[in-house]
């Protein structure tokens, strides 16, 4: 199955990783933060059902689900699954207000 990272996730995943490099944090998580991100996108592209269902009023996001980053559980991965691909639509960490960034996302983008 065909697995697509949208540009908003890939701006989530950006932003993170150059968190980490910020002076006084970890640049060692950053790296660790970049590979386990891409672990968690493959094991999510091979088993879609594992993600949590996230039922929002975004009818863009019906069948929306997530699943924590490896090591990093507090960011999780907001996917859908339909029949042919699976779609990364966002990388959050729980400390933002996920509800209304997802409730706002108006993107069409794969």
């Amino acid at each position: 199955m065909r697995c697509l990272i949208r540009p908003l996730a890939r701006d989530d995943i950006l932003r993170q990783y150059r968190y980490y490099l910020m002076p006084g944090a970890a640049p060692v998580a950053a790296q660790r933060f970049l590979k386990a991100v891409k672990e968690t996108v493959t094991q999510v592209c091979r088993l879609p059902g594992i993600g949590r269902p996230t039922v929002l009023d975004n009818p863009k996001l019906t069948g929306l689900r997530s699943w924590p980053v490896k090591g990093f559980e507090s960011i999780r991965i907001y996917y859908l699954s339909p029949k042919t691909e699976i779609r990364i639509v966002r990388v959050l960490h729980s400390k933002r207000d996920v509800n209304l960034m997802l409730e706002q996302d108006t993107s069409e983008d794969g």
